[in-house]
């Protein structure tokens, strides 16, 4: 395992402890899109006591660039892939399911829906649309919001990520189009809010499992290790930038990772060579109603508000007050 964990390092290089020259054109993602500049770059992450700083540089915006499918990738680990592209199974369910409960799994949900939200006025337009305190959240963060109806019914849970310049939400797949929709329609010509829907420039891994811990001090990426729920960093892979959060979506324990297609197949495969057994959306179905995670169009439904679904984690009560 250390000649493995020691070759897997090298994929992941926290910026903290090495510096990255590119006379090239370089990729970047910052703030949920893929970023692109020019010239010779020299790029370090400073630490802090509190959430490391984003750099600012002068980026020029393009699109992702797609060297790897990483469908072919998992396909040939022996997943079955439905017609919209979704990993089902790896022929594996029971033993992915128990090493969720005992070791690690790696599980890919690109299908779920990424929207940027930037803008000004962002903070204070997400506050008012969504049930979450975001006021008091800085840019490192993170939290579980509930859009809900005019008539406070849940329509989704969203988990948020608050970048320098943006704030990402992963919603589910049912959802993400509708809740695009209706934040663009609550925009008024005053507002300075842009929603835009980056599923496809992105794709996103999360981890579960008692190891994962391990599994990322392996991969030097230990500091988010303990961290709040909802804190998320910054790291490079193999020279593609790579966001990686504490939580996976359906509860607070392990990891999600963000990145651009690009990156996905390296970071997937370094995933596996720790030990994470691949688990596909039938599996991770059944764990998300083990966790007790609703889900729109199943528990999260026009017949129960946000209160009566459980959500207490994901609202603030005093938000105005």
């Amino acid at each position: 395992m250390a000649a493995t964990s020691s070759t897997a390092t090298t994929h992941l290089i926290v910026g903290s402890t090495s510096r990255l020259h590119n006379t090239r054109t370089t990729k970047f993602f910052q703030n949920g899109v893929v970023l692109t500049q020019k010239k010779t770059l020299s790029l370090r992450r400073r630490r802090s006591a509190s959430i490391p700083p984003t750099a600012v540089l002068p980026f020029d915006l393009s699109p992702p660039p797609i060297d790897h499918d990483l469908l072919e990738t998992v396909k040939s680990e022996g997943a079955k892939i439905s017609g919209e592209g979704i990993v089902e199974t790896f022929g594996n369910d029971g033993e992915a399911l128990d090493a969720a409960d005992n070791g690690v799994a790696a599980v890919d949900l690109s299908h779920f829906g990424r929207i940027r939200v930037s803008g000004d006025d962002r903070i204070q337009f997400l506050h008012n649309q969504s049930t979450a305190n975001f006021e008091i959240l800085r840019e490192g963060q993170g939290c579980d919001t509930v859009f809900v109806t005019p008539t406070a019914r849940t329509i989704d849970i969203a988990h948020a990520w608050i970048m320098k310049n943006a704030v990402i939400l992963v919603v589910s797949p049912l959802t993400c189009s509708s809740i695009t929709e209706m934040l663009n329609k609550y925009v008024f010509f005053a507002d300075k809010v842009e929603i835009q829907d980056i599923t496809k420039q992105t794709c996103l891994f999360v981890v579960v499992g008692p190891k994962s811990n391990q599994v990322m001090r392996d991969l030097n990426l230990g500091d988010l290790v303990g961290e709040a729920y909802g804190t998320h960093r910054h790291y490079s892979v193999n020279g593609m930038p790579i966001t990686v959060g504490v939580g996976n979506v359906i509860s607070e324990e392990g990891f999600s990772l963000l990145m651009s297609p690009a990156a996905a197949g390296s970071v997937w495969e370094t995933l596996l060579s720790q030990g994470a057994v691949p688990m596909g959306s039938n599996a991770w179905e059944k764990l998300r109603i083990i966790k007790g995670r609703p889900a729109p169009g199943k528990e999260l439904t026009n017949e129960f508000n946000v209160l009566e679904a459980g959500l207490w984690n994901s609202i603030s009560l005093d938000k105005g007050s």
